[in-house]
């Protein structure tokens, strides 16, 4: 699979055999963080999602010229912790 984000925020999985979407995940609602704040994202134009460790690594909010701003880092993992 290839991951991508697009300046809707959208943070999408795709298959890399026929491009179908199999994942999707809105960054620009508001989420709580972890230092009891809250925050949202907003489009995902800058560098693109990273894996280290299996963990999902994505900023979002890049909203200076288009797109949604926001203020996010988001960590995604299979059992969600």
């Amino acid at each position: 699979m290839v991951f991508s984000g697009t300046v809707d925020g959208h943070l999408r999985a795709y298959l890399t055999t026929d491009g179908k979407v199999i994942w999707d995940y809105d960054t620009a609602p508001p989420v709580a963080t972890v230092n009891g704040g809250q925050t949202k994202g907003g489009a995902l134009d800058g560098g693109g999602p990273t894996v280290a460790n299996g963990i999902l690594y994505t900023n979002s909010g890049y909203g200076r010229i288009v797109g949604q701003p926001g203020n996010l880092l988001l960590a995604f993992t299979v059992d969600g912790k």
